[in-house]
């Protein structure tokens, strides 16, 4: 028998005595007064009523320590023969093992090297832990283990745990911010007939109450341009979108984005709007403008360039996108050794491949302007230039961080765009957009000037300088195999 199974055995057999003798090991509730936090912040002598997982235990025989978590934070418990009663020392030294749940009573005093402590006069069983947690100092080694059991690595690890603080408080200022810009909040449906709003393959489910196939949103933006034509004039959503693609450091299958829409606006107010938005952001969560990412030193504070999407490839390739031709711009790809695929290799493919090469020497902060039309069949095109569309991307840390345009309101525009994109698809192009016939129809009805943006939790990692799986608390991960669980 290992020592892992002869630890376990003895913890299920502690859970037994315990019932034996009246004691439930899992009870209902425990009233707890104050947190780990407020006990350490108490006035010396102050009677506390805490609660939380004991993260070791130190028996030196007269004396015992032990580390007690709550969510706030840790505190030390101090068991002391004379001073503790008896036979609350005697039950905890027989019953409680590191892991354990505990609700603890006892005074707020100081040790005799400085550490505020807490006198334990009473303790009670809250959950009794059968499988011991990883050791204290080496955690969970592999990878896959560490993400797949969450759990565990936020209870050994408070950075972790802190991590994931700032990201619900990350997504709380957005929310607040857009509410203080007038937004209302709405929510828009994730099974369609027709994914749309964005160039990605989609996962596709039954429905069995309708008996027919429907997709998983791969972006909201249609459902809430239909709000817009409905009269609303700023909206927003904040929602899990699903793209059958492809994962690395910065994307995932699934994931968190918010996505705004603001009639009567153009892409020029929303960059203003967004740089006002990201900067609050850092501010709030993270308490600084400058970042290290990746190898970019990023100061938010200061000028956000503006970068134009011809000239920067034709700068870093010496290829004109808009004169060039497929074969040309094919050689170059080969010629600088990017790896493209090769299936559905279209203009709008090779052009996103050209510029994604020059993208990552890019630092920013900017905005990346003067798309070509081809490459976004939702935004309006630019009146100076209608080979380009008014539309910006966040640029930052050789990343896009955002996407934002004013919208394509013109239906037959609209349906000529989806025509474009129907024909990439028929060529082999699985991320082409499918025409939404029935979105055209509500342009017909009419929508305002609009301007949109999306970002996704992206922008989150790429703050928090983690690759994306890292900041997300259950991403999904293989089944374990059979062999491995046994």
């Amino acid at each position: 028998m290992s020592r892992e199974e002869q630890i376990i055995n003895e913890r299920i057999k502690k859970a037994d005595e315990l019932r034996k003798s009246g004691i439930n090991p899992y009870p209902t509730r425990f009233a707890k007064k104050h947190s780990c936090l407020e006990a350490e912040k108490s006035k010396i002598g102050r009677n506390v009523v805490i609660s939380g997982r004991l993260m070791n235990k130190r028996d030196l025989g007269k004396i015992i320590f032990c580390i007690l978590r709550d969510s706030t934070g840790d505190i030390q418990l101090v068991f002391q023969e004379e001073k503790t009663p008896k036979k609350i020392m005697e039950f905890f030294k027989s019953y409680f093992d590191a892991g354990d749940f505990a609700g603890v009573e006892g005074k707020i005093f100081k040790t005799k090297t400085g550490q505020i402590s807490v006198l334990v006069t009473k303790i009670e069983m809250l959950s009794k832990s059968i499988l011991p947690l990883p050791e204290k100092w080496h955690g969970i080694q592999d990878e896959e283990d560490r993400l797949r059991k969450r759990y565990l690595e936020i209870t050994m690890n408070p950075q972790v745990r802190e991590m994931f603080v700032r990201k619900s408080k990350f997504w709380n200022t957005i929310r607040q911010f857009l509410f203080e810009k007038g937004f209302i909040e709405m929510d828009t449906p994730v099974l369609e007939n027709i994914p749309g709003g964005a160039e990605a393959k989609p996962f596709i489910t039954h429905h069995n109450a309708l008996n027919s196939e429907v997709y998983l949103r791969i972006s909201d933006e249609l459902w809430l341009k239909r709000l817009i034509v409905a009269g609303y004039e700023k909206v927003f959503e904040i929602g899990r979108i699903f793209r059958n693609e492809g994962m690395d450091a910065e994307h995932l299958q699934d994931y968190t984005q918010v996505e705004f829409y603001w009639a009567y606006a153009d892409y020029n107010d929303g960059m203003k709007l967004v740089e006002e938005m990201y900067k609050k952001i850092a501010k709030e969560i993270f308490r600084t403008l400058r970042f290290k990412i990746k190898d970019f030193n990023i100061d938010l504070s200061k000028k956000w360039e503006t970068y134009d999407y011809i000239e920067t490839i034709k700068k870093m390739t010496g290829i004109d996108v808009l004169k060039s031709d497929i074969k040309q711009m094919k050689n170059k790809l080969d010629e600088l050794k990017i790896e493209y695929g090769k299936k559905g290799l279209n203009y709008n493919r090779i052009v996103d491949n050209l510029w994604k090469y020059c993208r990552k020497k890019i630092a920013g902060p900017g905005f990346l302007i003067n798309v070509p039309v081809e490459m976004e069949p939702l935004a309006k095109k630019s009146e100076k230039n209608p080979r380009v569309v008014e539309r910006f991307q966040v640029i930052l840390a050789g990343s896009e961080m955002g996407k934002g345009f004013s919208e394509l309101n013109d239906p037959v525009d609209q349906m000529s765009r989806f025509e474009y994109q129907k024909k990439l698809r028929e060529s082999g192009d699985e991320e082409a957009q499918m025409t939404d016939n029935d979105f055209v129809e509500a342009l017909k009805y009419g929508m305002p000037p609009t301007f949109g943006f999306g970002v996704s939790e992206r922008l989150f990692a790429f703050l928090e300088n983690k690759p994306i799986r890292e900041t997300v608390i259950f991403p999904l991960m293989k089944p374990e195999k059979e062999d491995k669980k046994e």
